[in-house]
């Protein structure tokens, strides 16, 4: 039994959200309490005590949308790479990187993108991974690093006819076999999705295969209208556009999660909110591939479930939760827009998407939730109380202040230290992959 004390508690939970002194108490895997700090003390003798020095004591965050297999890329250059459009991003980085990712090359990326998460005080993802270099066993292999670190995590392969038949083929095969495999494991830390890329990369015939090979077990997760090439290809060989394309292919349903959703007109929003579909906004990964504004708020003003992730251009939600209100703001002319909708997506919607996944409640603190736990290091220097902790997360918190990471009852992260991770040792064999794959990308050594 753990006993998290000595801090302010925000628990998201509107019988009781937030405590000047409080304590969190874990037993097992689930929150078993949570009160003021005297109180648990008394009550909890015996428990161990993690003390969270004055810190702000939270739920842990969770990203609805991020990518595994761009954990490699961070300072990479691919020489004559100089995208002008988005499909150039696309082939030119993000494709050519895919490419090259062998099974190790996937757990490397699977490595650092975990320990940066924790680090950040992320403790659950949603992953739509690809490595059209070698496919099979590849969401398994992020299963076992996932495993191996105590990160909570939903994965799915995206799949395309980008690269041939026999890969399109091999992805949706991955997919199945880790469906059916997380069926029959129902370990509630590992779930499955079955992952589509652009509909520009996808036929109809290939998303009859995928709803075949699913066969109702999962629900999916497709990069929907990200650039115009979607709506584009949509229009100029189905006749239709992207959203109704996915609902004549069955795609469509409460557990499917639709990643960026840029270019989606009124029609297609009435389609999603009534086939239950979820959405996934990535504001900086919008703004760095140029790509256009999300229009979130008249989806979520129509009742569409919008979360919130990365697409891994971060690691960080407090980041984008700063950023989604930004691109918002600046796209609606208006700078009185947005700040509900944010602070809903991160904190109550991630929430309902996962619940759509994991059993335990998550992205909360009450009795019987999951006991994925964060400290955060933030000293405010303004008053900071129930009424106000949102504002101090916009515009004072980053996911740098994370001081100490519990996921599954497990402290994963203590005091900006890993505990039972030998950092290190995982750093240099992921510094060995990454030259490796830069080395192939360039044609040089690193």
């Amino acid at each position: 039994m753990l006993l998290l004390g000595n801090g302010k508690i925000i628990t998201r939970d509107d019988a009781c959200p937030f405590l000047e002194d409080g304590a969190v108490v874990i037993d097992g895997e689930e929150i078993l309490e949570v009160g003021r700090f005297g109180d648990m003390k008394a009550k909890y003798p015996g428990a161990e005590f993690v003390d969270a020095r004055g810190g702000i004591i939270m739920p842990g965050l969770i990203n609805a949308h991020t990518h595994i297999y761009s954990g490699l890329a961070r300072g990479l250059a691919i020489e004559g790479n100089n995208p002008t459009n988005f499909f150039e991003v696309l082939d030119g980085t993000w494709w050519a990187i895919d490419r090259h990712l062998t099974l190790d090359g996937t757990r490397a990326c699977a490595y650092a993108t975990i320990l940066d998460c924790i680090r950040d005080g992320v403790t659950t993802i949603f992953d739509h991974h690809a490595s059209f270099c070698e496919i099979p066993g590849s969401l398994f292999a992020i299963r076992d690093v996932a495993k191996e670190l105590g990160m909570r995590a939903c994965l799915c392969y995206e799949v395309s006819e980008r690269d041939g038949e026999e890969k399109c083929e091999e992805s949706i095969r991955e997919n199945a076999e880790f469906a059916r495999w997380a069926a029959r494991e129902d370990d509630d830390m590992i779930r499955a999705m079955f992952g589509g890329h652009a509909l520009f990369t996808i036929s109809d015939r290939t998303f009859a295969k995928m709803v075949e090979a699913n066969d109702g077990l999962t629900g999916f997760h497709i990069h929907v209208a990200e650039g115009m090439n979607d709506v584009y290809d949509s229009l100029r060989n189905y006749g239709t556009r992207p959203v109704n394309r996915l609902l004549n292919n069955g795609i469509l349903g409460p557990k499917t999660l639709l990643g960026h959703c840029i270019h989606v007109n009124p029609a297609e929003m009435d389609i999603i909110r009534e086939t239950g579909t979820m959405v996934v906004n990535n504001p900086e990964s919008n703004m760095g591939n140029a790509v256009g504004c999300s229009p979130v708020l008249q989806m979520m003003k129509k009742g569409i479930l919008v979360g919130m992730g990365t697409d891994a251009y971060t690691h960080d939600m407090l980041e984008s939760l700063k950023v989604f209100l930004i691109i918002q703001r600046h796209n609606a002319c208006l700078p009185n827009v947005g700040f509900g909708e944010d602070m809903q997506m991160l904190f109550e919607n991630n929430r309902a998407i996962a619940a759509k996944y994991f059993r335990k409640p998550l992205g909360i603190l009450k009795p019987g939730a999951a006991a994925d736990v964060i400290v955060m290091d933030y000293r405010p220097f303004t008053p900071f109380s129930e009424e106000n902790v949102n504002g101090h997360m916009l515009f004072g918190m980053m996911g740098r202040h994370c001081r100490t990471t519990i996921i599954n009852g497990k402290v994963l992260y203590k005091d900006r230290e890993f505990v039972g991770i030998d950092e290190d040792a995982i750093n240099a064999w992921t510094m060995e992959q990454a030259k490796k794959l830069w080395g192939e990308l360039n044609h040089r050594t690193y």
